[in-house]
């Protein structure tokens, strides 16, 4: 009876101080390179030796979770539905693909090599308060991405339930048209939000085997699809004989239009992967990525072209969603097959969740509030707003309707990514002073926390794309001749961040920020000492 009454009085304690501000605050923790008594964590802290654990073979294991998700089938699949052939397709996927590895591989070094998260080494070329605006972007984009996915895995589930209750699909709708969903379709994605939520409070180096028992279901599940289909409608559905629905300069936009699709995809993952590659323990790996993802990409799409394609003679259209195909499995052997599709996405959308968008958007927001938000508490804000605040069935409830949303990712990431590339390997030179990085007042506060040479490469960058933006939200305005310029949105946007940011560092160079051999510091595996964790009454610095 003392223990229980000890765990009340805890507890009522616990609910008193919670009244007060400081009674939701972390304790201070010590990090290696932050000033004494700045609210910091040590998931932003240099990352030590032993964990850094991941070799080539992590980074392939990564990258195949990362991918296989509906959405990547989808994005080569997608564009047969809108005219174009399997020709223009892959080209696409693998054009785009093999640009953004470059990207990814490049943009990655400064974790590899420094073992700083993105949202420290940002501040390199933005400036200390500057840095969190790329931070909000990155964390806006993730959460985004989480509510598709999400929604993504609601879908799953449905198909799941229906292929064991047919029925279920009959539940009457309340809701408007206007909701762009019904009772049913709401019923789902809460279920699969439940489903989904402890998964993402898990670290993922917990949930190894869960990984390995994604990629199982999801590549059974693809391949097998795609073999199916193809069997079912005699051959692949003519593919090889497709012809374009559009000619002329509407069929070259349009391809160009789905290259930066596909490029401005992976924008999100490409801007943060430091806070991936900080693990790898040889940071020469970080280039294996420019072989990985591009393989990877082009098999998971190429799956979903030659399905694409085969539904179209089965079922006279294109059908581009794998979910929407095993949907119309109905008969009772060929329901075992829709489970079995439904279970296999439904993980794979749960991984993506896990391994990407919640981790990611989690770090950003604990870097802006240290003090009152550490990763778990981040994980459970960021599902609650990604999984109902952005309503995603609005978003990818046709193809073009996704294609745009892709494209419109890169309008503020590609200028971001390219900053960095830049700041990094050009301007730096790869010699960074690591610990001002975690200095408010040190060498990269530029003027007044802002590097104005980074800011003016983001405005010329993303000035003239924002119509793209405004179109995107609301297909029904006319945005003119700004039109071609959102269709090379991606590319616009990280050949101009690039080459302003190099020339105006170069023409007016910021002395304070740049390094000599002989104050170079430690630039290249980074060892940080083990992390204090110090405690204060109620969580407040004495």
């Amino acid at each position: 009876m003392d223990f229980v009454r000890r765990r009340v009085k805890n507890a009522r304690e616990g609910l008193e101080d919670e009244n007060h501000t400081w009674g939701w605050g972390i304790q201070i923790q010590e990090t290696s390179f932050a000033p004494y008594g700045e609210w910091t964590n040590a998931d932003l802290d240099v990352t030590p030796p032993e964990r850094r654990t991941w070799t080539a073979v992590s980074v392939l294991g990564y990258w195949i979770s990362d991918i296989l998700s509906a959405q990547s089938w989808q994005i080569g699949a997608s564009v047969l539905a809108i005219g174009l052939t399997w020709r223009e397709a892959l080209w696409c996927v693998l054009v785009g693909s093999i640009v953004m590895a470059f990207a990814i591989a490049f943009n990655g070094a400064p974790g590899a090599y420094l073992g700083v998260p993105f949202a420290v080494w940002i501040r390199s070329s933005f400036g200390f308060q500057f840095a969190k605006f790329p931070v909000v972007c990155r964390m806006t984009t993730a959460l985004f991405w989480h509510a598709i996915q999400t929604y993504t895995g609601s879908t799953a589930l449905t198909v799941m339930l229906t292929s064991i209750w047919p029925r279920y699909l009959d539940m009457p709708n309340h809701l408007p048209k206007s909701a762009g969903i019904t009772s049913q379709g709401l019923l789902s994605h809460f279920l699969f939000w439940i489903i989904q939520l402890p998964f993402l409070t898990i670290h993922p180096h917990k949930l190894k085997w869960f990984f390995v028992f994604k990629a199982f279901v999801t590549i059974t599940a693809a391949v097998g699809t795609t073999i199916a289909v193809c069997v079912i409608a005699g051959n692949s559905g003519g593919m090889w004989d497709q012809q374009p629905e559009v000619s002329g300069w509407d069929r070259s936009w349009l391809i160009i239009a789905t290259l930066t699709s596909q490029t401005g995809s992976w924008s999100t993952v490409g801007t943060n992967i430091s806070d991936f590659t900080r693990y790898i323990r040889e940071p020469r790996n970080t280039f294996y990525q420019a072989v990985f993802f591009p393989f990877i990409c082009i098999f998971v799409s190429g799956l979903g072209v030659i399905s694409a394609s085969a539904t179209n003679a089965l079922y006279g259209e294109y059908i581009w969603d794998p979910l929407v195909l095993a949907s119309k499995w109905t008969s009772p052997r060929a329901r075992a097959a829709a489970f079995y599709c439904g279970l296999a996405w439904m993980v794979a959308q749960i991984g993506v969740n896990v391994s990407a968008n919640v981790i990611s958007a989690s770090n950003d927001l604990a870097s802006l509030f240290p003090k009152y938000i550490n990763i778990r508490r981040a994980a459970i804000l960021c599902t609650v707003v990604g999984g109902w605040v952005m309503v995603p069935w609005k978003i990818i409830t046709s193809a073009a309707g996704l294609l745009d949303f892709m494209s419109s990712l890169g309008i503020f990431l590609s200028p971001i990514i390219a900053i960095s590339i830049a700041d990094y390997w050009v301007v730096k030179q790869r010699s960074v002073d690591v610990s001002a990085l975690y200095t408010p007042h040190g060498r990269y506060h530029y003027t007044a926390g802002c590097n104005w040479r980074a800011a003016t490469a983001m405005l010329v960058s993303t000035g003239p794309t924002m119509p793209s933006l405004v179109k995107s939200v609301n297909p029904s305005i006319d945005i003119g001749g700004a039109s071609y310029i959102a269709d090379l949105v991606w590319y616009y946007g990280f050949l101009s961040a690039f080459l302003v940011y190099t020339i105006l560092s170069i023409v007016w160079p910021a002395e304070e920020s740049l390094l000599t051999r002989a104050d170079s510091g430690v630039v290249k595996d980074v060892e940080a000492p083990a992390v204090e964790i110090k405690e204060y009454p109620n969580g407040v610095d004495e």
